[in-house]
């Protein structure tokens, strides 16, 4: 009795999920529910917020240069080698690898994941970050691939591979992050070798084709008792194998000299290729990630100046506090610099 009536109050939560970015198939029992998915509603998910997020970019296209929209079209990202001119970028570099400051990291299968918050402290103590955060090429690419005009969360990251004893970090499988269109770039500050586990895209795996459809209805009716938790979570895994049933090739890597920035959707099939060596690789990170049913793309209080560069503490400060409901992956760590171990 109790359940039912935990049920049927929550219900109305769990349907208002529905129009936001919610995803799990195991904490919300009307996305995992076999007989909805069975009559598309998974699938309608996926096609409506495609569509939306194709109409808020033809209205962000323009401040694209013309070969970038091209690549992106076609690949579902989008590579700047050389993009800081050289001073700006030995002066960004040297600044953040000599930079001490408070660090956040999350463990996940044997790698180690550091992040710094691009927050006013930093901007303050490392003013060559302004050159690439007003850099109004980035903006542009970020807010064209994110669908939306916002101000992109930015962060400095520290990827650790091979420093437990524990199974393959988990996201070294390809997968796509959600179930729309969403945007994640990545400023290298150092040359990524073949062997200091790149980042790799499936290039076309962004466009929303009847294969993909298909695939994303069949995996709507499996994930949820697959054992397979990440995609029961609704980043849906995809084996190398079913690329090619997809009208896809295999995923491209990433090796690429210093100063180079990929800005890609994730909604496309990527992952961190496996090293076979412990490597560091240090970078700026973004993302952009907004509720994908909204037909508008600004009208962003939080992107605000003197709001936009707050976010990330304060995002930080909201999962410490409820961490027992919300959960805190991102544990303190102390005062580092990003190449420490």
């Amino acid at each position: 009795m109790r359940g039912r009536i935990l049920r049927n109050l929550l219900a109305p939560w769990w349907a208002a999920q529905l129009l936001t970015g919610a995803k799990s198939f195991l904490d919300n029992p009307l996305i995992g529910s076999d007989r909805l998915n069975r009559r598309g509603l998974h699938a309608g998910r996926v096609e409506l917020t495609y569509r939306l997020a194709e109409k808020r970019r033809a209205r962000l296209g323009a401040a694209l240069e013309p070969a970038d929209l091209a690549d992106f079209r076609r690949d579902g990202f989008v590579v700047k080698r050389d993009f800081l001119p050289p001073e700006t970028f030995a002066a960004l570099r040297d600044q953040l690898l000599g930079w001490t400051g408070p660090a956040r990291e999350m463990v996940q299968g044997d790698t180690i994941t550091r992040r710094y918050a691009v927050d006013p402290a930093m901007l303050r103590d490392v003013p060559a970050m302004r050159a690439f955060a007003r850099d109004p090429r980035w903006q542009a690419l970020a807010r064209y691939v994110a669908s939306f005009d916002v101000e992109p969360l930015l962060y400095v990251q520290s990827i650790l591979s091979h420093r437990r004893e524990a199974p393959a970090d988990p996201q070294t499988a390809l997968h796509a992050d959600t179930f729309h269109p969403t945007m994640k770039a990545w400023l290298f500050l150092q040359d990524v070798g073949p062997e200091d586990g790149p980042l790799t895209y499936v290039p076309g795996s962004h466009r929303l084709t009847a294969e993909r459809i298909a695939w994303e209805r069949r995996r709507s009716l499996a994930v949820r008792d697959s054992g397979d938790f990440l995609s029961a979570r609704g980043s849906f895994r995809v084996e190398p194998e079913e690329l090619a049933g997809l009208g896809l090739p295999q995923a491209t890597a990433f090796a690429v000299p210093a100063n180079t920035l990929v800005v890609a959707d994730t909604f496309g099939f990527h992952a961190r290729a496996l090293s076979r060596l412990p490597t560091t690789r240090i970078e700026l990170f973004a993302y952009s990630r907004r509720n994908p049913f909204l037909p508008f793309a600004g009208l962003d209080p939080w992107s605000l100046p003197g709001i936009a560069e707050r976010r990330i503490p304060l995002l930080w400060l909201t999962h410490d506090i409820y961490r027992r409901w919300i959960g805190q992956p991102w544990a303190r760590a102390g005062r580092k610099r990003p190449g420490d171990e």
